[in-house]
């Protein structure tokens, strides 16, 4: 059995009279590529901002690496081990790419305010450092061609795989990918199949929501179901696929 990396229990989220969320529970283990699917409205981003910080959950417990995470901080979060992208891409327009990935190593910097206006030898040593790190990023990305591009000038899919080496800057254990394939064509799901399995296979844990189903079912070792806020389905991807209830509500008659 994995060892745990990330565990959450009852975890509940109310907007007004909106319940969000309702008592979701979720083991994700160390080392896996865990989706999080469902139909629109269901609460998957939700319990991403509840994991991350955004939001903060009415009740339940939250525990990550051993660590107590409820009602932690985004900053917090980030520090204990977990990135994140989002749905709609969130990038520093009028910052190249390099400079991008620059900003979300930062949170490693030592220097402070006074060593950025000082610029001492240490400080631009670090700086070198950081500059170092995110061209090593770009490359495991695959993108160093557009470095010093503006990332508003990037394509739809350089601008995903920014996203995603801007948060591995930060040296996360559980990678959060809220929808990456969304408006890729086949070609770059493909890609960006590959890379989520390369960034396992180096040691971080994906926690994963898509509505590309093949895409999920073909890549994740486990899977979790969500409608309505509430968990309805559990497991690996062949029993999800056939769990009625998960047919249902999101998988189709068509997928049976």
């Amino acid at each position: 059995m994995a060892e745990v990396l990330l565990k959450i229990e009852g975890i509940n989220k109310r907007f007004g009279g909106l319940q969000a969320l309702s008592g979701v529970n979720l083991e994700i283990p160390k080392g896996a590529i865990y989706g999080l699917i469902g139909p629109n409205g269901a609460g998957k981003t939700t319990l991403f901002n509840v994991l991350t910080g955004l939001y903060m959950p009415d009740e339940g417990s939250f525990t990550f690496d051993g660590h107590d995470l409820f009602r932690a901080k985004p900053h917090k979060v980030v520090a204990a081990g977990i990135a994140r992208t989002f749905q709609n891409i969130r990038l520093f327009s009028e910052m190249t790419a390099l400079e991008n990935v620059m900003v979300g190593r930062h949170i490693k910097s030592r220097a402070g305010a006074l060593g950025a206006v000082l610029r001492d030898p240490r400080t631009r040593a670090e700086e070198a450092a950081i500059r170092e790190k995110a061209w090593e990023l770009l490359e495991y990305v695959g993108i160093t061609d557009v470095a010093d591009d503006l990332a508003r000038n990037l394509s739809y899919g350089h601008q995903r795989r920014l996203e995603i080496a801007r948060a591995l800057a930060t040296e996360p254990k559980l990678l959060a990918l809220d929808e990456p394939a969304a408006g890729m064509n086949p070609r770059e799901t493909d890609d960006l199949k590959h890379l989520m399995s390369k960034i396992r296979d180096g040691g971080v844990t994906i926690l994963l929501i898509e509505h590309d189903v093949k895409l999920v079912m073909g890549l994740c070792d486990r899977i979790a179901v969500l409608d309505y806020g509430k968990r309805i389905a559990e497991g690996v991807p062949e029993t999800v696929r056939k769990d009625p209830k998960v047919i249902e509500a999101y998988l189709g008659v068509a997928h049976e």
